[in-house]
Formats: C-alpha cells, structure tokens, sequence
C-alpha cells in the first residue's frame, strides 16, 4: 500500500510521550505489574492502540485531571514512556495524508453501494471540538484492515497534528490545545516506561 519507494518514514530514533492516568495504574505499569490496556474506542482519534502526547507532560496531567466523558480518575497522574515509531503512518508525511484520503473515499463509496451513512465525527457535551472521531477512526481502521488483506507490512504507530481548542488571539494561527498524538500500535515499540522527574538546579 505504500505510496514511495524511498526508504526514510518517521523518526528514525526513540521519542518520549507521556500518558495521562491514575496514580495507580502509573504505578503499577513502571513497577512491572501491569501493562497499559490499549484504547479500543470507536471515537479514538487515530485508531486502536496505546496513546501518548508527544513530548508534552502538561497534557498528559491536563487530561488526567480532567478526563474527558464518563472517564472518572481518582488521582491524576503522569506516565513516561521511551518508544520507537517502526512503521508510522505518520499524518505529517503527504504520502500517508493521500492514503487517509483515499481509505475515507474508499469507505464512502462502500457506505453508498450497500446503502449505508458512514459513522460521524461529533462534539461531546463539554467541549466546541469534534473530540469524538468515529469518523476518522474508521478511516485509520480501514488502513490497517486493507494493509493486512493486502499482505503488507503493518503499521506499528499512527502520528498526527491536532489543530484544538480556542485561538489564542483573535486572528491567531495558534491554538490553546494544539498538539502532537502518537498511538502505537506495535506493543514491541514501547522500550520502557518511567516517573517523569522534576528540573533539579545544576551546576
């Protein structure tokens, strides 16, 4: 399924995330106990699999303190995980871009000959963006399914930019909410987790 014959996608390196939690389960994952449970929602932005924000502790606790729906985490916490990409489908790439678009009108079409609506992206209660996607998870999950039909290698992680939340300023390009997402979906991606530790002064 792969657009290019060149070998360069993603990042070729480890990258940091962090994954907004209970105290507990931070806990008992970086003392081995348990292992993070993948998300498997139908409204998940980028597909099934473990979610992390990209180099970016604040949203982790922002969204462990407030939790989005019927989410309820008794003791927001942090957890720090080191992973690799592998095989990213990775939204920032116009290759992979292209392929979102042509899975969405490969769904259309499907959805029109049987005589069926393709599911939507929706707004929650609390909140002015579509932050419920099963609209566009289908879509991602429609990749991966043609990818295994077609025998190729699977896709290890799924990368994308969200453009979310209010304008900082009126005519602002910048957003309040804007991020990076990373879901792995590769389990063998993620090397290890962490407690993300505070700045100490030095020298």
């Amino acid at each position: 399924m792969s657009t290019s014959s060149l070998i360069y996608s993603a990042d070729p390196g480890l990258l940091i995330g962090f994954h907004g939690c209970d105290h507990s389960v931070r806990n008992s994952v970086v003392a081995g106990r348990k292992m993070l449970k993948a998300s498997q929602n139908r409204h998940d932005w980028l597909g099934a699999g473990f979610y992390f924000w990209q180099n970016n502790y604040d949203r982790a606790l922002d969204f462990a303190t407030n939790p989005p729906g019927k989410t309820k985490i008794i003791k927001p916490a942090v957890l720090g995980a080191i992973f690799s990409l592998g095989n990213c489908l990775d939204l920032t790439d116009k290759k992979w871009i292209d392929l979102v678009k042509l899975s969405y009108d490969s769904l259309k079409q499907s959805a029109e000959s049987e005589g069926n609506k393709l599911p939507v992206n929706k707004n929650a209660k609390d909140s002015k963006d579509k932050v419920l996607r099963e609209l566009d998870c289908a879509v991602i999950e429609n990749i991966h399914k043609v990818v295994k039909e077609l025998g190729d290698p699977p896709f290890d992680s799924v990368r994308g930019i969200f453009i979310e939340g209010a304008s900082l300023y009126d005519g602002a390009g910048f957003h309040e909410k804007t991020h990076v997402q990373i879901c792995i979906r590769n389990p063998n991606c993620i090397k290890g987790f962490f407690l993300p530790r505070k700045d100490v002064n030095w020298p």
